[in-house]
C-alpha cells in the first residue's frame, strides 16, 4: 500500500468515525458497537481491502492503551481494591482459560494445544468497552476500580501464558513447576522494568515541566517498557502499566505544572480515543461475514464455553473476598461476570498465533467471530443491564432535586423564546408579560428550593438518613458547574490574548492558577 492510498484510506475512516461519534449519541448506543457495525458496512467502499496487523496491535496500539490507562489510575483506590483484583486477574485468568480450554476441547474437538490458546484468548476482557458502558451509566467507585484494575493486569497475565503455551508447543514439554517459574520470573521481571523506566522517567518530568518535551518523554515511557520488556523476554504489558502508574502516581502528582499535567492527560485522553476508533473501526473491516456464518455454531459454542469460564472464576473468587476483604455484592458480581466483552487484543493474539501452527485459520475464525458477536451483543445490552441492576440508585430525595432543575432549565429556556418572540413582533407584550411572569413564578421557587439545598453544610448533608452518599452526589453537581465556569474563564483570557487585550505574560498566570483550581477539582 502506497502512502497515497494510506492517506486515503484514514481520512475515510477518520470521517467514518466522526459520523458514527455523532450517530450513536443521538441513538444513544454504545460508540464501540457502533464502529464496529459501521465497518462491517464500509469494507466494499474502501480503495482497497486493509485489516488487523497483530504486530501494530501489540507493539503500538496496545502500549498506547494500556499506558493512558494507567496514568489515570488512581493508585490509593488501586491498593484500596487490590486484592479482587489480584484474584481476577490471577487465579481468576488462569480457571477460566483452563474451564474454557476444556470446554472447547471436548465440545469442538481442538487439540490441546489450540484449546489451551483459544482460552487464554478468550479470557481476555476489553477494558474500553467496559469504560464506555461506565461513562453512560454511573457505577459505584469502587466497582469502576476494579473493573479498570483487573483489565489492566487481565492483559499481561494472559498474554504471558499466551507465550508460555507456544513455547511449550515449540519445545515440547515443560513441568508444572517450570511453568509457574517462569511464569513469576516474567511478571516479577515486567514489574522490575516497569519500575526503573517509571522511577528514571519521573525525574526528567520535573527537571523539564514542559507540556511538549512532556508528552513526547511519555510516548517514549510508554512504548519503550513495552519494548524493553520484549527485549528482556518479560512481560511488556506489565512493565508499562508499572511504569504509567509511577509516571500518573508521581511524576504528575506534584512534581509539574497544573497546566502540563491538565495538557499531557487531555494529549493522552485525545490519542486513546483517536487509537481506539482506529481499533473498533478495523475489527469490523477485518471479519469476513462469509467465514463468519459458516463458523457460527462453533462461536456459538465458544462463547458459551468461555462464559463459563468466567462464571466459574468470577463468582467463588468474590465469594472468598469477604473472608479478608469488604464483600463484593451480588449485583456487582454480576456486573463483572457478564461485562468480559472481547476486543481487539483477543484478535491480535489469535493473528500472532505462527503460520505452520495446526488449525490457525480455525482459531483466527472462531476467536474474530466471538470478537464480533461480544461486541454488538454483550456491548449493546451491557448498559441496559447496568441500568436494571440499579447499581447507582437515586433517592427520592435527588429525584426531587433533579426534578426542580429540570423545572428551572426548561422555564428559562421558555423565557429565552419568549424573549426572541417579542423581539420579532410575533408575540404582543401584553401577553408576553402574563407568560413570561407565569415562568417565572415557576422558576422562583425552584431557585429557592435549590439554593436551599447547595447552602447546606457538608457534613449536615452527608449525614441525611434518606442518601447516605447524597453528599458525593451533591459535591459533584457543584464540582461539575464550578469546573464549567473555570473553563469559561480560560476561554475568555485566550480570546482576550488572541484579540491583544492582554498580554500573553498575564494571561499565562491567570491560567496557571485556573488550571491549579481545576486540578484541585479533579484530585477530590
Amino acid at each position: 500500500m502506497n502512502v497515497t492510498e494510506l492517506v486515503k484510506i484514514s481520512i475515510v475512516l477518520l470521517l467514518v468515525a466522526t459520523g458514527v461519534a455523532l450517530l450513536t449519541r443521538r441513538l444513544r448506543i454504545p460508540y464501540v458497537a457502533g464502529l464496529v457495525l459501521a465497518g462491517l458496512a464500509i469494507t466494499e467502499l474502501l480503495p482497497r481491502r486493509i485489516g488487523l496487523n497483530d504486530s501494530l496491535i501489540l507493539n503500538l496500539f496496545l502500549p498506547i492503551l494500556v499506558f493512558e490507562a494507567a496514568i489515570n489510575t488512581d493508585i490509593s483506590r488501586l491498593r484500596s481494591t487490590i486484592k479482587p483484583i489480584a484474584l481476577l486477574a490471577g487465579p481468576g485468568v488462569v480457571i477460566s482459560s483452563g474451564v474454557t480450554a476444556i470446554l472447547l476441547k471436548l465440545v469442538l474437538g481442538l487439540n490441546w494445544t489450540a484449546a489451551l490458546l483459544a482460552g487464554v484468548i478468550l479470557a481476555i476482557t476489553d477494558t474500553v468497552s467496559m469504560i464506555a458502558v461506565f461513562k453512560e451509566v454511573s457505577v459505584p467507585p469502587r466497582l469502576s476500580t476494579i473493573v479498570e484494575g483487573e483489565s489492566l493486569f487481565n492483559d499481561g497475565v494472559a498474554l504471558v501464558l499466551f507465550s508460555l503455551i507456544l513455547k511449550v508447543n515449540a519445545v515440547g514439554s515443560l513441568t508444572i513447576l517450570d511453568g509457574f517459574q517462569e511464569l513469576f520470573v516474567v511478571i516479577l521481571g515486567g514489574t522490575l522494568v516497569g519500575l526503573i523506566l517509571g522511577y528514571l522517567s519521573t525525574g526528567l518530568f520535573v527537571r523539564s515541566d514542559e507540556p511538549l518535551s512532556t508528552i513526547l518523554l511519555t510516548m517514549a515511557v510508554a512504548l519503550g517498557a513495552f519494548q524493553a520488556g520484549e527485549f528482556f523476554h518479560v512481560s511488556g504489558v506489565v512493565a508499562v502499566v508499572v511504569a504509567g502508574l509511577m509516571v500518573g502516581t508521581n511524576g504528575l502528582s506534584g512534581g509539574v505544572s497544573a497546566s502540563t499535567r491538565l495538557t499531557l492527560l487531555s494529549f493522552w485522553e485525545s490519542l486513546g480515543f483517536g487509537v481506539n476508533s482506529f481499533i473498533f473501526l478495523l475489527i469490523g473491516i477485518e471479519v469476513d461475514l462469509v467465514t463468519f456464518w459458516k463458523t457460527l455454531p462453533a462461536v456459538l459454542l465458544a462463547i458459551l464455553a468461555y462464559q463459563i469460564g468466567r462464571l466459574l472464576s468470577v463468582y467463588p473468587l468474590l465469594a472468598m473476598v469477604g473472608w479478608f476483604d469488604r464483600p463484593i455484592p451480588w449485583r456487582w458480581q454480576h456486573v463483572l461476570f457478564l461485562g468480559n466483552i472481547k476486543g481487539s487484543l483477543s484478535m491480535a493474539l489469535a493473528l500472532s498465533i505462527p503460520a505452520t501452527f495446526m488449525g490457525r485459520e480455525q482459531l483466527i475464525a472462531i476467536v474474530f467471530g466471538t470478537v464480533l458477536l461480544s461486541l454488538l451483543g454483550q456491548g449493546v445490552s451491557l448498559p441496559w443491564l447496568v441500568k436494571r441492576l440499579n447499581l447507582s440508585m437515586l433517592s427520592p430525595f435527588f429525584q426531587e432535586v433533579e426534578q426542580l432543575q429540570a423545572q428551572l432549565i426548561t422555564g428559562k429556556a421558555a423565557q429565552d423564546e419568549l424573549d426572541s418572540l417579542l423581539k420579532s413582533g410575533v408575540l404582543p407584550k401584553a401577553v408576553y408579560e402574563e407568560m413570561r411572569s407565569a415562568y417565572q413564578v415557576r422558576i422562583a421557587g425552584a431557585e429557592k428550593t435549590l439554593r436551599e439545598f447547595y447552602n447546606r453544610r457538608p457534613e449536615e448533608y452527608e449525614s441525611t438518613s434518606e442518601d447516605p452518599s447524597g453528599g458525593l452526589r451533591r459535591r459533584s453537581k457543584l464540582d461539575a458547574i464550578r469546573r464549567r465556569l473555570l473553563e469559561a474563564e480560560k476561554g475568555a483570557l485566550d480570546e482576550a490574548m488572541r484579540k491583544r487585550i492582554l498580554s500573553e505574560e498575564i494571561v499565562h498566570g491567570r491560567i496557571q492558577t485556573i488550571d491549579e483550581q481545576l486540578l484541585q477539582l479533579e484530585d477530590d
